[in-house]
């Protein structure tokens, strides 16, 4: 499971022009399934990105985790993620989760997060749409993190 992070101030999720959700200070993840995940690789990426110390303490130092900030996560499915980029100049999607078992994960995911966060500070896209995503990178600060097969 692969999830790409933004500190954000702000950003939000459309689906055909109607705004689906939105969030100020947090992180917008990009999540997505690869073949192979399963229940314990959503869990413990959850984990993770709530924990994962991205925002500035007082001497500006990235300390503070989404937790600590009090801070919002805007979840997006996003295929793309799952592809294979290395040859050619098309990607590969072979590597992908199929939409059944990655939207199950995906729900999981949220619910976890939702658990942990309250509803209220967590936001979602909607899996399998067409979205149009904005925001505003904070710093800009972006990570790419991974859980499953070989990766802690």
């Amino acid at each position: 499971m692969k999830g790409l992070i933004q500190r954000v101030s702000k950003a939000s999720v459309a689906v055909d022009g109607e705004q689906i959700a939105s969030i100020e200070t947090g992180l917008l993840l990009l999540l997505g399934v690869v073949k192979g995940d399963g229940e314990r690789e959503a869990r413990k990426l959850c984990r993770k990105i709530l924990t994962y110390r991205v925002f500035p303490d007082a001497a500006g130092r990235m300390n503070r985790s989404l937790f600590d900030v009090g801070g919002s996560l805007l979840v997006v499915p996003q295929f793309t993620l799952a592809a294979d980029t290395s040859s050619g100049t098309r990607p590969g999607f072979s590597l992908a989760a199929g939409p059944e078992e990655a939207n199950a994960l995906y729900r999981l995911f949220v619910a976890e997060a939702v658990s942990a966060l309250g509803p209220e500070n967590v936001g979602e896209g909607k899996f399998g749409a067409d979205m149009k995503v904005g925001l505003v990178n904070d710093g800009p600060v972006t990570f790419l993190l991974e859980s499953g097969q070989g990766t802690e």
